[in-house]
């Protein structure tokens, strides 16, 4: 069984683990114990858009490619291929910086 949270949990982890940085400092950061952090990371707990949001804001990391990226990771546990849509003038190790997203609208 595919299972949601595990998949967030794992990208969550991934970009902090990038990044070089502690659960100490993102769950500072994003304001959430060190505890809760560390079970949404194991995919243990279920975040709330709010405490995703906020973890998302704390690593500099737009929500939607979280979840883009578990969607990703749950259609290739399924079989599915997957096309690359993000332009690769915008590709920045498997991720798109913040800084460079064009507003909307």
């Amino acid at each position: 069984m595919v299972v949601l949270r595990h998949h967030i949990g794992d990208v969550l982890r991934d970009a902090r683990q990038r990044q070089g940085r502690t659960l100490r400092e993102v769950s500072s950061a994003a304001r959430v114990s060190l505890g809760y952090l560390s079970e949404v990371e194991r995919g243990q707990k279920e975040a709330s858009s709010e405490l995703l949001w906020s973890i998302c804001d704390a690593l500099d990391v737009p929500m939607s490619l979280v979840l883009r990226e578990a969607a990703d990771r749950i259609a290739v546990a399924e079989g599915l291929l997957i096309p690359d849509t993000v332009p690769a003038d915008l590709a920045f190790d498997g991720w798109v910086r913040r800084s460079e997203l064009a507003p909307v609208g």
